[in-house]
């Protein structure tokens, strides 16, 4: 069984000590880099379980929100179709696909940089954007039997969404390839 680079199998018996289904299985340690070879990070605490790491996702979380709630308010729907919910997830997933790209060009996830996604990534941009509030609104507008706007309106926003991620990658690509000439 092959293993990762660098990372020699731990032996794990399987099939207890009966006869031939006892045999010796490779088992990888795992790859996140905070945690050592049995899964445990050195700190003994998972990082979702750390309370600087939850404080970072919930100040970032309620400043995505915020702002969320400020396009929804400011941008009005046109045709019953709530296009604040687009926006701001079109926009979300593109800045996710820019810090990500960025974040993951610079090193590995530790520091700073996993601080950053924290707060921005996962926080920022997981407050700012809403598929539930897209499951909602499809919901509405299904249910007042709109079923062709309903519809194009979620497909649309979903396929645009991951053009978005794309495009936030491609640029970010672009940008770290053009600073390292």
């Amino acid at each position: 069984m092959s293993h990762l680079p660098g990372s020699p199998p731990l032996a794990v018996p399987r099939g207890g000590n009966r006869g031939p289904l006892c045999q010796t299985v490779a088992v990888h340690p795992p790859l996140d880099p905070d945690s050592g070879p049995s899964g445990t990070p050195p700190g003994g605490r998972p990082l979702h379980l750390r309370a600087w790491a939850v404080a970072l996702v919930f100040i970032g979380g309620a400043l995505g929100t915020a702002a969320r709630e400020g396009v929804a308010l400011a941008v009005a729907p046109i045709e019953r179709i709530p296009v604040a919910i687009g926006l701001v997830n079109l926009v979300g997933a593109f800045v996710l696909g820019v810090l990500l790209e960025s974040l993951a060009r610079r090193g590995p996830d530790k520091g700073r940089r996993r601080e950053l996604r924290l707060l921005a990534g996962t926080g920022f941009c997981g407050g700012f954007t809403t598929y539930s509030a897209l499951a909602t609104d499809t919901a509405l507008l299904l249910g007042d039997g709109d079923v062709l706007r309903g519809l194009g309106y979620s497909l649309l926003t979903v396929v645009l969404g991951a053009l978005a991620t794309w495009a936030g990658l491609a640029v970010a690509a672009r940008t770290h390839r053009a600073a390292a000439t």
